[in-house]
């Protein structure tokens, strides 16, 4: 191994992903390793972790696999290096700006959510505080 390359369980540590998840992303044809070794161990490189980490960033917002393989292949047709037509080129950027729109949304969705669920919390902390009176001594 060269250095560059990393085994699949500091890929997961560094992601913060199993390695089941990992490989489910590599069935499912998310991402591949760069390389094997020669036992035929799975070797990433910097840019399969910034791939695997664009994957876990979506799934939260409730991405699917194909919405996942579909941004993913857009930045990767853009990140190419190869020359591009404007057409080409307008249409891979108006997907791109699809994405950052439906997680703009997706995030405010959460954001909601998240509001929704501190309320909730605090009416039953209230109402436990109530129910137990004052000069109650349970600590919360």
């Amino acid at each position: 191994m060269d250095g560059k390359h990393m085994q699949i369980g500091e890929v997961a540590a560094r992601t913060e992903l199993s390695l089941r998840t990992i490989r489910h992303y590599e069935e499912t044809k998310l991402v591949a390793p760069s390389a094997r070794s020669q036992g035929g161990f799975r070797l990433y490189t910097e840019r399969d972790v910034e791939r695997l980490m664009v994957i876990r960033r979506m799934k939260p917002l409730g991405f699917t696999l194909d919405e996942m393989r579909d941004l993913l292949a857009a930045t990767d047709r853009l990140d190419s290096g190869d020359e591009l037509l404007d057409p080409e080129r307008e249409e891979l950027l108006e997907r791109l700006s699809g994405f950052e729109q439906a997680a703009q949304r997706r995030v405010e969705d959460l954001r909601t959510q998240l509001e929704r669920a501190e309320d909730f919390a605090a009416t039953l902390r209230d109402r436990l505080d109530s129910a137990r009176g004052p000069g109650s001594a349970t600590a919360r």
